[in-house]
C-alpha cells in the first residue's frame, strides 16, 4: 500500500486544530502520515500539536520554524514528506473521514493526480455551498486540464488533489514564496504534467467559512497586491508554457486560463488602480491569447484589444 503524506501548515489556528487533526486520524487508510509544520504560531497551536504528537508518535511528524508564509511552508512539507502521494490540508479545515478510503482504488492504480470536491461549511459544520465541478474517468493531465480550465472554479486549489510527489520532484515545481495566489502559479502545471488523472464526484474536503475568513476581511491593499502578484505568475506561466512539450490546444487553453484570471483581477480594482492595471494588460498584449472559436470569443478578443473597460463588463 502506497504511503500518503498529508501536509498541514499551521499558523495561529488553535481554535480549529483538533477538528483538523481528528479528521485525518479518523481516515481508514493504513499507510498514512501527518506532516505538521508550525509556521511560527504565537498562540497555543504548538501545545495542541505536541499533545497529538505524543499521543500518535507513529502517525505524526512535527516541524517548527519561523514564519515564512504558506507557500514556503508547503514547499518545506513536500521536502519532508515520505509518502509517494501528498495532500494539502489547511489547519482550519478538515476532511471527510471516508476520503482516503474512497481514493484508495485510484492510488492502487497508480493514478498520478486524483481530484475530488470541496464544500464550504460554517464553524458548526453546516453546509453553506456545494462547489460543483467536472468529473471524469482516467485520462491524461493535459486532457483533464482541457476539461476543467473554463468551468472549474477550484482548479488551482491544491486542497482538492491527491498528488504524486514525483510530479514536484521531476519537474522542479514549487509554490512561489512571498507572493499571493501561489496556487494559481503552480497547480495548472501540476495538472498538465500529470501522466494520468481522474476527477471524482466525492466531497471530501470541508472548507470552513468563518466570520474571520480572509476572503471576507481582506483589506484593499492586499487586493492590489494579489492582482499584481497574479501578473507575476502570468509572466512566469507564459514563459514556462513555451518550454513545455504540450499539445497546441493545451498551450492555448493554459494561456486563456491565465488571461481570464488576470481580467478577473482587474474587475476587483477601483477605477484609478484599475486604469494602471489595464495598462499592464495592454503592455502584455493579452488579446492574442484569446483564441477565436466562436462569435463570443471574437468579440472578446476585439474588445480586449480596443476597449478593456467594456470587456470587463462582459459576462
Amino acid at each position: 500500500m502506497k504511503k500518503v503524506s498529508i501536509i498541514i501548515p499551521v499558523y495561529n489556528t488553535e481554535k480549529y486544530l483538533k477538528r483538523c487533526f481528528d479528521s485525518v486520524i479518523a481516515q481508514e487508510y493504513e499507510n498514512l502520515e501527518l506532516v505538521i509544520i508550525n509556521d511560527g504560531s504565537i498562540d497555543n497551536s504548538e501545545q495542541i500539536i505536541n499533545e497529538y504528537k505524543n499521543k500518535y508518535p507513529d502517525l505524526i511528524r512535527y516541524y517548527s520554524k519561523e514564519n515564512t508564509g504558506v507557500a514556503d511552508t508547503r514547499n518545506y512539507g513536500i521536502e519532508k514528506a515520505n509518502g509517494e502521494y501528498v495532500m494539502f490540508l489547511d489547519s482550519d479545515d478538515y476532511l471527510d473521514k471516508a476520503l482516503l478510503k474512497t481514493l484508495e482504488e485510484y492510488i492502487n492504480e497508480d493514478i498520478e493526480l486524483i481530484k475530488f470536491k470541496l464544500q464550504r461549511v460554517n464553524e458548526d459544520g453546516e453546509t453553506l455551498e456545494i462547489v460543483p465541478g467536472a468529473t471524469f474517468e482516467k485520462t491524461t493531465g493535459e486532457e483533464g486540464f482541457n476539461k476543467l480550465y473554463n468551468t472549474d472554479v477550484l482548479l488551482d486549489s491544491p486542497c482538492v488533489y491527491l498528488i504524486k510527489k514525483e510530479i514536484f520532484e521531476k519537474n522542479n515545481l514549487k509554490f512561489a514564496v512571498g507572493t499571493e495566489h501561489e496556487d494559481f502559479g503552480l497547480i495548472p502545471f501540476i495538472i498538465v504534467l500529470a501522466k494520468t488523472m481522474v476527477s471524482i464526484n466525492f466531497y471530501g474536503y470541508y472548507y470552513i467559512q468563518s466570520d474571520n475568513s480572509i476572503t471576507r476581511n481582506e483589506n484593499y491593499n492586499k487586493t492590489i497586491k494579489k492582482a499584481y502578484d497574479a501578473l507575476k505568475h502570468y509572466d512566469k506561466a507564459i514563459k514556462l508554457i513555451q518550454k513545455l512539450y504540450l499539445s497546441k490546444l493545451t498551450k492555448q487553453n493554459l494561456k486563456i486560463y491565465y488571461t481570464n484570471a488576470i481580467i478577473l483581477k482587474a474587475k476587483e480594482l477601483k477605477l484609478e488602480e484599475q486604469a494602471k492595471f489595464i495598462k499592464e494588460i495592454q503592455k502584455r498584449k493579452m488579446a492574442k491569447n484569446i483564441k477565436v472559436r466562436n462569435i463570443k470569443q471574437l468579440v472578446k478578443r476585439l474588445l480586449l484589444s480596443t476597449n478593456i473597460k467594456l470587456y470587463l463588463q462582459m459576462k
